[in-house]
């Protein structure tokens, strides 16, 4: 009830508006101590790419760009927080309005484009933080870098976040960036992996110690695309994988007016087709790499159905920003429930 009254108010600005208005007033409540007055993470221990989760619901990436707001989301009782996606070189994204909110379809449409700051802001806030949870940090390529160079960037990124992580996201799969995807397939996606874990390789040596990789992938993929991706995460050695980004389908919305905008489709929407990639990911994957379940997660009913697919751990963001904090406590409890 009380969030509702909250999202009211939110949602009579734009969206972006509302974004951050939304973040600095719990970033003022975390300062505060008033967060933890009414938030307390919930207990669900769980292990996934060697890493000790309080419990296994997470923020998506792409709330906190810049991880400007790190102390203040974590009071929240996520089990780990995921920042970004960041870049190389700060870059605004594409032109405004990008991001449309749908609340008779529970969904949002975003063509964002990686706007951030740039890595080395992003380190910068890291450090100042207080939070020592689980910290996931997404990374992406400049849209000004031609796709035959991106790994330059995501080799960048990674050597620049590295001893700030707990585990390392690769975004390969938006859809605000062109090109992008055309990483997810052929030789393309074998040369990334390859370079990341060579990487990967020298950092944990430098740093004495190893932060895993996940990467995350598009729900618009073929069936023999799936399998493609999972033999491929397998054979590098790959350590997760995230399940699903947004989806350039408009299954759901469209007879809405707002179907007609470019971008990706996030929230309930997204839930069957996110699902279905899901479960053909782990079919593939026969355990052998662990799944991030993030899309269409709007209750804990959903929350639980990711981990029934095969997921380890879940994200939310669509859900989270029509449902709010509670939504956290609810998906742990759900899925506490069915195991």
């Amino acid at each position: 009830m009380f969030y509702s009254l909250i999202r009211q108010l939110l949602f009579r600005l734009s969206p972006e508006a509302s974004h951050h208005a939304a973040l600095r007033s719990l970033a003022i409540g975390e300062t505060l101590g008033l967060l933890k007055l009414f938030y307390s993470t919930p207990s669900q221990p769980v292990q996934v790419m060697g890493i000790d989760f309080p419990n296994p619901v997470g923020l998506a990436a792409g709330l906190d760009k810049n991880g400007d707001y790190i102390d203040a989301l974590a009071a929240l009782g996520f089990g780990f927080i995921e920042i970004g996606t960041v870049t190389p070189r700060p870059q605004d994204g594409n032109p405004q309005p990008r991001l449309f909110r749908i609340p008779e379809a529970q969904a949002i449409i975003n063509r964002m484009g990686f706007n951030n700051l740039g890595v080395d802001h992003l380190v910068e806030q890291v450090k100042k933080a207080k939070f020592d949870g689980v910290l996931g940090i997404n990374i992406g390529k400049n849209a000004t870098t031609p796709v035959e160079n991106a790994a330059e960037d995501y080799v960048h990124c990674l050597e620049k976040v590295y001893e700030y992580a707990s585990y390392v996201a690769v975004n390969i799969s938006s859809p605000n960036t062109q090109g992008l995807r055309s990483l997810q397939t052929g030789s393309a996606f074998s040369d990334l992996l390859q370079q990341l874990k060579a990487c990967q390789a020298r950092l944990a040596a430098h740093h004495g110690h190893y932060v895993p990789l996940a990467v995350k992938i598009a729900p618009d993929l073929q069936d023999e695309d799936i399998e493609y991706i999972a033999e491929q995460l397998v054979e590098h050695r790959i350590d997760g994988v995230i399940a699903t980004n947004t989806t350039i389908g408009r299954a759901g919305i469209e007879s809405l007016s707002l179907a007609n905008e470019a971008g990706g489709l996030s929230g309930k929407p997204l839930k069957a087709l996110s699902n279905y990639t899901l479960a053909r990911l782990c079919q593939a994957l026969d355990g052998r790499i662990p799944v991030i379940g993030v899309g269409g997660i709007m209750d804990g009913v959903s929350a639980a159905d990711k981990m029934a697919a095969g997921a380890s751990l879940v994200q939310i963001y669509t859900g989270f920003i029509y449902n709010g904090p509670p939504l956290i406590q609810d998906a742990v409890q759900a899925i506490k429930a069915t195991q």
